[in-house]
């Protein structure tokens, strides 16, 4: 059975989970609290399923077939009827337990809920809402419809039949290669990944060594297909030092502390890509 989605959240990994699902044929509501931000979602959905009929990835018809399967809305009431919503909103401990809060008294009793958080504890999470058993963590990956692979997070409250039902969604609906991950902040790849991330940026900010001299070594020495600092502006930095300190609330460890130059760049606005500027400059 297709079963209909909801996406709370249009930014890059709120479109991209609702681009996906939508090229799978899935009926996918995108909620975003206003018009220009609906008006971004859209125009990024778009741009996206474009550039994919542009490279041959996709056909025009499959490409407008996909944006057709989306409605954007500014009603949160709008997802009362969905079988499943993700939740894509800012890395924030205190917005992300509101929504829940909400979306437990809205969305079916049968519906699975599900966040896409990054570092937040999904525990957290559930037990703002009356279903605790039903939340789950799918945890995609940026570029989403690029990266195959989804980390699926259950609670301590989660039950089987949530975690059978989320790797059956996101490998069997949406494509992806699943992995089960622990409860824990940062989960499996970013445990490894964010301390090698923040490793690259103390380098910086000793002077060891230039942005661009490390990113050519690990690209050329290690076969990355991107360096950690440009790595680093694709995800954001705002929210690579969000998951950092996510990560060392929890552990303790020295290895998870953001460094003084990544929360000074936040704080200047400098949050890679989407700003256009952060370690790299981006037309």
């Amino acid at each position: 059975m297709r079963e209909s989605v909801g996406v709370v959240g249009g930014g890059i990994m709120g479109s991209g989970i609702a681009e996906v699902a939508a090229r799978n044929g899935l009926a996918t509501v995108v909620y975003e609290p206003d018009d220009a931000g609906l008006a971004r979602a859209r125009k990024r959905i778009s741009g996206s399923l474009d550039r994919a009929a542009s490279s041959g990835k996709l056909s025009a018809d499959d490409a407008k077939a996909a944006l057709d399967q989306i409605v954007f809305t500014t009603d949160l009431a709008a997802l009362a009827d969905r079988d499943v919503v993700v939740e894509a909103i800012v890395e924030d401990e205190a917005a992300k337990v509101s929504l829940f809060a909400q979306l437990g008294e809205l969305v079916r009793p049968d519906c699975l809920l599900a966040t896409n958080t990054s570092s937040i504890p999904v525990m957290k999470l559930a037990a703002a809402t009356t279903g605790p058993d039903r939340v789950i963590g799918i945890h995609f990956f940026n570029p989403v419809p690029v990266l195959p692979l989804v980390e699926i997070i259950p609670s301590l409250l989660t039950s089987p039949a949530t975690i059978e039902r989320a790797e059956q969604f996101a490998a069997k609906q949406l494509g992806k290669t699943t992995i089960l991950a622990k409860d824990r902040a940062g989960f499996v790849v970013n445990a490894l990944l964010i301390p090698y991330l923040l490793a690259a940026i103390r380098m910086v900010e000793i002077g060891f060594a230039s942005a661009d001299d490390i990113d050519t070594g690990m690209v050329k020495g290690c076969a990355h297909p991107l360096g950690p600092l440009r790595l680093a502006d694709l995800i954001g930095l705002d929210t690579t030092a969000a998951v950092a300190h996510s990560m060392y609330a929890e552990f303790k460890e020295p290895l998870f502390a953001p460094p003084p130059l990544l929360l000074r760049m936040v704080e200047a606005g400098l949050l890679g890509r989407k700003s256009g500027r952060g370690f790299f400059e981006y037309s």
